[in-house]
């Protein structure tokens, strides 16, 4: 039959959810702690793990004469223990002290809590750096300037003002969902630090919202968001005859809907990725139409000059010029947009030769025609007029 004080243990390990084996060792150790508060040398713990029975196991070296009981043991006595015992061997002997459960009990209280505090912190590190990046649940505790308190369960998390979603209102005791961007050691214990404005949080959620990008069907390439406000995503299939747009929207809107709802509102245009620059530039311009997209490389960087119906073109910039600067991050491209009245009247301008672009085409006639004189003749022709 089990003692009251291995009851107590696995009650112990249940409530805090730590392995049994780590509780007992803590024990152990702290039992050995208060052991040597009294006793000198080497010394170890044993608790029976069915009845509970503590042990106290010195290692003493077996000496002709005894100088010190707590490091020596006689050949004698030693050969009482292991009748092969000789002069110099190191023995471990039974050195439980007369009333030493009760004793340690009070004594190491302190430090079994102490222990326990420790594996609890070694525990939630581990738990949460494995969790590095993804996305948990948790409740909101307190709202503070220096951040939300979110309660994970068996750990606190912060998240600061500049992970917060702007315009969001949290609320205390609401359950959200929070990306883990953190977790670092520290003397309190583990610092979570979460987030709901980081970019891969929504990457996350489209994990878990749409089944197509989870198994690796349709693939996420590129995000560019303004949370709270805007994002746009870009996805391709990865296998023939798969919508990856319809997958990630689902029917009638329904998983897109679920993900803006997360996100406090937050509009979402997904787009079809494609490896030809000037049609994905067109596409992650969405909804605006494009006419057509003029691809420039320079040594200043990389140059879409856009060009869209005049009706088509507040709807291209976006209001504040905030879908033309996703467009932008999304892409990697320097992206100007220009309405068809203008590109009309600067693609006119351009076949219009100005007056350097006249005097290099003289210039070039002359190599060509090999002209001399100022009469403007050919070389041939002046000499025959001469004869």
């Amino acid at each position: 039959m089990k003692s009251e004080f291995i009851l107590a243990i696995n009650e112990l390990c249940a409530e805090r959810q730590l392995p049994r084996d780590v509780i007992l060792a803590a024990i152990e150790a702290a039992l050995v702690h208060a052991y040597k508060k009294d006793h000198a040398g080497e010394a170890r713990a044993v608790i029976d793990p069915n009845t509970g029975q503590v042990r106290i196991l010195a290692t003493k070296v077996v000496v002709e004469q005894v100088k010190n009981p707590d490091t020596e043991i006689s050949l004698a006595e030693a050969r009482k223990l292991k009748p092969g015992a000789k002069l110099g061997d190191r023995l471990e002997v039974e050195a439980t002290p007369a009333g030493f459960g009760r004793i340690a009990a009070q004594t190491a209280k302190q430090v079994i809590m102490q222990r326990i505090r420790e594996a609890e912190r070694n525990a939630v590190y581990e738990e949460f750096a494995d969790r590095k990046q993804e996305i948990v649940s948790g409740v909101v505790q307190s709202i503070g300037p220096h951040g939300v308190t979110i309660n994970l369960g068996r750990a606190e998390a912060i998240l600061p003002p500049a992970e917060q979603i702007r315009g969001e209102n949290l609320r205390p005791h609401q359950r959200v969902r929070v990306y883990v961007v953190g977790v670092k050691e520290t003397p309190r214990g583990p610092e979570i630090i979460v987030s709901r404005a980081h970019r891969d949080m929504l990457k996350r959620l489209l994990e878990l919202e749409v089944p197509e990008i989870y198994n690796g069907v349709v693939e996420i390439k590129a995000i560019a968001r303004e949370p709270g406000s805007r994002s746009k995503v870009a996805v391709a299939a990865r296998q023939p005859g798969v919508d990856p747009v319809g997958c990630c929207i689902g029917m009638r809107g329904m998983r897109i809907q679920s993900i803006v709802n997360e996100l406090n509102g937050e509009k979402i245009d997904v787009v079809e990725w494609s490896s030809d620059p000037a049609k994905f530039i067109a596409n992650a311009l969405s909804p605006a139409k494009v006419t057509r997209v003029i691809l420039s490389e320079r040594d200043d960087g990389r140059t879409a000059t856009v060009i869209v119906p005049d009706k088509q073109l507040s709807l291209a910039i976006g209001k504040e010029g905030q879908n033309a600067r996703l467009a932008a991050r999304l892409t990697g491209w320097r992206i100007d947009i220009k309405p068809e009245s203008e590109a009309g009247h600067l693609a006119a301008s351009e076949l219009e030769p100005t007056e350097e672009d006249a005097e290099e085409l003289f210039r070039a006639a002359e190599e060509l025609l090999g002209l001399a004189g100022s009469d403007g003749l050919p070389a041939e022709a002046d000499a025959a007029s001469v004869e």
